[in-house]
């Protein structure tokens, strides 16, 4: 069973730098903190997500606006620090459990698209619907669909693309990333 504080909340602008240091320890090159830094500067990113973990953010995920369809969002990039990737659990030492920043941090980004959905939350500017590229096992477990996203047309390849959106449609939609995404 995984326990732990609630600790997802919107990245502050002063944590800027943190985060760019976390995007260049979690990946291989720097691609992804130079596309966090062209997302920024291009005015598409819609919202950035941290997980603080001993006094340090341990989890980031960026959020962008897609090109098309309108109102929806792109998850790119997801980062955890390095010694906490894998399946590595975070300790902690207050609790007897663990905790797994990263599976945290994303099934809590499905759980927001159901919420908006709700009349209380219609108002929040957040997507209607996420869209990921990445490995299916784990974000079909952090509440993710891989049969909802397969009729949909993208540059990039559909059994790496999964959503996540209120109800149970199969949307035919052309999916348009923001201009920063490599490889477009």
């Amino acid at each position: 069973m995984v326990i732990g504080p609630d600790t997802v909340r919107e990245m502050r602008a002063e944590e800027q730098a943190e985060v760019d240091a976390l995007l260049r320890a979690a990946f291989p090159t720097g691609d992804e903190a130079d596309l966090v830094m062209k997302l920024r500067s291009d005015g598409v990113m819609w919202v950035e997500f941290v997980s603080h973990w001993q006094e340090k953010i341990g989890a980031y995920v960026a959020i962008s606006r897609m090109t098309a369809p309108a109102g929806w969002g792109c998850v790119a990039p997801v980062a955890v620090r390095p010694e906490w990737q894998d399946g590595a659990l975070a300790p902690m030492p207050a609790l007897t459990g663990q905790y797994r920043l990263g599976s945290r941090l994303m099934a809590w980004l499905p759980e927001l698209v159901r919420v908006k959905a709700s009349p209380k939350w219609a108002d929040k500017d957040f997507p209607s619907t996420l869209v990921v590229v990445g490995k299916p096992s784990f974000y079909v477990r952090a509440g993710f669909s891989q049969a909802r996203a397969a009729a949909l047309i993208s540059e990039y390849p559909l059994e790496y693309t999964l959503i996540a959106r209120p109800g149970d449609d199969v949307p035919t939609d052309r999916l348009i990333y923001p201009a920063a995404f490599p490889g477009l």
